[in-house]
């Protein structure tokens, strides 16, 4: 049996469970966040839902113009995420309401990440922009040459 890609069983490995399903408007391309038993994904329907986690009952939705594949960033009881509608959006991670948005020009397929108080993502216009995680003020751009759809990263004060 060894390195045979074969296990001595007796064929009775447990199986999964489908615990819940949840239908939405459009194919889902966002990754799930989970936090505080909330899971929080995006859909091409245009919305950003918060399911719970054990019974799959939606919590609330919130809608933006357009897809949403960014997969969504929690920190300090706030979703951050990006939609092709050209908005990075900041909502409660409780209610669903819209704390602020910040508007770019193209797409945001970038997911967001967040650290030290600022909110890190890129868009399709090339460009990779730090807000205030608070205010969505913008504190910086950088013109990356080329679209960006990768999620930063953030170590020590460098992106």
């Amino acid at each position: 049996i060894e390195h045979s890609g074969s296990a001595d069983s007796n064929g009775t490995l447990p199986q999964g469970k489908l615990k819940w399903v949840f239908p939405t408007g459009a194919a889902i391309h966002s990754s799930p966040a989970v936090a505080n038993g909330t899971v929080y994904f995006g859909s091409q329907d245009g919305k950003l839902y918060a399911v719970d986690a054990v019974t799959g009952a939606k919590r609330w939705e919130f809608e933006t113009e357009s897809w949403v594949e960014s997969s969504p960033a929690i920190a300090n009881g706030v979703v951050y995420f990006g939609s092709n509608d050209g908005n990075l959006y900041a909502v409660d991670a409780d209610s669903g309401q819209k704390l602020w948005d910040f508007q770019t020009p193209y797409p945001i397929a970038s997911s967001p990440a967040v650290a030290g108080g600022m909110v890190y993502f890129g868009a399709h216009n090339y460009y990779i922009y730090a807000l205030d995680a608070l205010e969505g003020t913008k504190l910086w751009d950088f013109d990356a040459d080329s679209r960006v759809t990768s999620s930063p990263t953030v170590l020590n004060g460098i992106v």
